[in-house]
């Protein structure tokens, strides 16, 4: 194994939601703003304190290629996944990142050949919507439900690297 890296703090919190609608007639994604709280740079991780608004997110997802199907989104100030039922199998979620300001890829490929899924606040996100999903007898009905996720601090940000050295 690689050696550990430390890591920031982590709190997310889930500060508002809504529905956004592609530029397409049928894509459709609940869209969840997220920020971290309590880090040394707030301008970079939290909405309220950030150069960009919701109102340019929304019109960058609207331009971006890719940003299609059905599914949801996590809207962090510094990156946006887009988690959507796969196409190719609607059972399986499939996820893709951009940087919030720019819409630029980030690549979500990690070290021996991992890839990154989720932090804390996409992860109970994901739990939910996915539940959601299975158990909704069409699309429109699994529109209606919201994750009721709002606040999760990581207790210790550093035990993998305690445990490892």
């Amino acid at each position: 194994m690689q050696s550990i890296s430390p890591c920031n703090p982590y709190h997310a919190v889930v500060r508002d939601h809504e529905m956004w609608h592609g530029r397409d007639d049928k894509s459709v994604f609940k869209l969840y703003y997220v920020d971290i709280i309590g880090r040394a740079n707030p301008e970079r991780t939290e909405w309220d304190k950030c150069a960009t608004t919701r109102e340019a997110l929304r019109e960058a997802l609207d331009r971006t290629p890719g940003a299609q199907g059905v599914g949801f989104i996590t809207a962090f100030p510094h990156i946006t996944k887009i988690f959507r039922f796969g196409p190719e199998a609607e059972t399986v979620l499939n996820v893709r990142a951009w940087n919030t300001v720019d819409m630029s890829d980030i690549d979500l490929g990690r070290s021996d050949g991992y890839v990154e899924f989720a932090c804390l606040a996409e992860a109970a996100l994901a739990a939910d919507e996915y539940r959601f999903w299975a158990q909704a007898a069409s699309v429109e009905a699994y529109l209606k439900e919201w994750s009721t996720y709002r606040d999760g601090p990581v207790l210790c940000q550093s035990k993998l690297a305690q445990y490892w050295s």
